[in-house]
Parts: C-alpha cells; sequence; structure tokens
C-alpha cells in the first residue's frame, strides 16, 4: 500500500516553502520556496498563495490533505490569521474558507508556526516519546509551543505560549533582547568595550555563524555573549517550567546552532530558580528537525 502523502506550507516573513511529505518516512519531495515580499508588493499575496498550492496539488493528485504554519496569531477556530506581523496583508483574511472553496476535495489545516513545528517533533522523531515537552525556536524572534498529551496547548483563546514577549531584562521583552538583531546588537555592543584578546571583528560586523566559530574556539568573549543570551533565556524557560509543569524542553530554530555555549548559563538559572521537585527528571536538548522542522512541522497538522 503506498504511503500516505501531506502537503506541507511553510509562510514565513523571507519565504513561503512547499512541500509534499510522506507521513511515514518524513522524506520530503516537490520541493518549493518562493519570496514573501513580491508576492506582498504584488498586492494579491492570498491568489499568488492559491495558484502555488495549485501547482503543487495538480502535481500530486494523491494529496488531500494540506496543513499551513504560519508566523502569528491565528482565530480559536483555526481558520484565519488574526495578528501575522511579518505578512499584515493576511490579518483577518479566511484563509482556510477561501482555499477550500477553491479546492473543495482537499482538507486544510492552520496553526502557528512553532506550534506547528512543535507537532513535527512528536510525529517525525523517531526515539520522540515524549507527551508533553516545551518546544522554543531561537531565531529572528523566540517562538514557542507546549505539547500536552500530544496536543498543542492553545490557552484559552487559542494563542498561548509567546515566550518571546515575556517581560524580559532591560524593560524589553524576551526575543528583543535574545533575537538575532538584538543579539549582534549586544555582541558589537561587548566588543567595543572588551579590552582581552578576542578574534571577533571591532568594525561591527561580527555575524552569528563567527559567534559560534569563535565560541567553539573558546573565545572568552564570544562565550561571555553566548552566556549573557543563556543567561536571559534560562529565566524565561524558568517561568515555563513553573508555570506548566512540563521537564522536557526542546529547543530549534537557526540560532539553535549556539546551544552548547548557551547552556552553562540557562543550567544555571534553572538550578537556582527551581526546586528539587522540577529539577527531577528536567531535559533540555537541541530539537531534531533542523532546517525541515517548518514543513515536517506543517504537514503534521494533517494527521
Amino acid at each position: 500500500m503506498a504511503s500516505v502523502q501531506y502537503l506541507g506550507i511553510d509562510v514565513g516573513g523571507t519565504n513561503v516553502k512547499m512541500g509534499v511529505i510522506d507521513a511515514k518516512s518524513g522524506k520530503i519531495t516537490n520541493f518549493y520556496s518562493h519570496d514573501t515580499d513580491s508576492w506582498r508588493e504584488s498586492g494579491h499575496f492570498m491568489d499568488q498563495f492559491a495558484d502555488a498550492i495549485a501547482v503543487e496539488l495538480y502535481a500530486n493528485k494523491e494529496v488531500k490533505k494540506v496543513g499551513i504554519g504560519l508566523p502569528g496569531m491565528i482565530n480559536r477556530e483555526r481558520t484565519t490569521p488574526l495578528e501575522i506581523t511579518a505578512i499584515p496583508e493576511l490579518n483577518g483574511v479566511p484563509m482556510v474558507d477561501i482555499l477550500t472553496k477553491r479546492f473543495p476535495d482537499v482538507e486544510f489545516f492552520l496553526e502557528n508556526d512553532a506550534n506547528a513545528a512543535a507537532l513535527g517533533e512528536f510525529y517525525f522523531v523517531e526515539d520522540m516519546n515524549d507527551e508533553n515537552y516545551i518546544f522554543i525556536t531561537l531565531g529572528t524572534g523566540v517562538g514557542g509551543a507546549a505539547i500536552i498529551s500530544k496536543k498543542v496547548f492553545v490557552g484559552g483563546d487559542g494563542n498561548a505560549m509567546e515566550p518571546g514577549h515575556i517581560p524580559s531584562r532591560n524593560g524589553k521583552v524576551l526575543e528583543r533582547n535574545i533575537g538575532k538583531k538584538e543579539l549582534l546588537e549586544l555582541a558589537v555592543a561587548r566588543r567595543a568595550s572588551y579590552k582581552g584578546q578576542t578574534t571577533l571583528p571591532a568594525d561591527g560586523s561580527i555575524s552569528t555563524t563567527g559567534l559560534v566559530a569563535a565560541a567553539a574556539e573558546g573565545d572568552a568573549l564570544a562565550l561571555a555573549i553566548w552566556g549573557e543570551v543563556g543567561d536571559m533565556l534560562g529565566e524565561g524557560l524558568v517561568s515555563l517550567v513553573r508555570i506548566l509543569d512540563i521537564k522536557q524542553i526542546l529547543i530549534g530554530g537557526g540560532l539553535s546552532a549556539s546551544f552548547d555555549y548557551i547552556m552553562p548559563a540557562v543550567t544555571k538559572q534553572l538550578d537556582y530558580w527551581l526546586t528539587p521537585y522540577y529539577k527531577d527528571g528536567l531535559k533540555v536538548t537541541r530539537a531534531t528537525l533542523g532546517n525541515d522542522a517548518g514543513l515536517l512541522g506543517a504537514a503534521s497538522l494533517c494527521f
């Protein structure tokens, strides 16, 4: 018997990615990516988005379910984006209704992208048997999700788990301290006042890959910068563990390459603030799916 195929769609502020996913193996075929801005600038984002879906469905007639991950808030019924900061043109657009009218024999599932990626870890990672975990994505911003009894925890009105927006240091929310842009600003500022030996450039051109590479070489300044990031992330994780009472934490997203260098500080915070009950069985690990998390996550909405 042929394996079931789903279409997974990862809508991002930079690119919209699509791919046909084999439900059993997680193998991705018919991969397609389009830059988000050109669809936005055309003034017909939804039409062009639907046209791209039409091409995929035409080439893969066996696909009857489509999962879509969106970067932002969605209504409780999971039919309409409410607040998509990166693509405001989608706010209030009845996406599922529009797509269902155009493709009547196909089912569409909408979810926040971090929630989708978190679910993807459950369905597509072989030894993932924990039914409750917190999932954090580190990238341009800080996203998050909680999976409780194998289901996405959506909270009262459908948009729970926004760890990037919890109060943090310097009068800012967490992602305005450790999001990619802010992390690099922090690094440049620390470099400017640093008197010791470091391989980090002083001309303001520090990159995240450069920071990871320098930390891997044992650069004291790079390690200190990742330590600051780990401290702030750790404080946020303490709150989540206390509120949700979940002891498995997965860290994903583009900046998770820094995992080994932020973990000492994260562990220090968890150790300082949590009591033995919470520390018993507490595990923080790197998420497994990497670059495929968005597409596999979207496909997992079809299960």
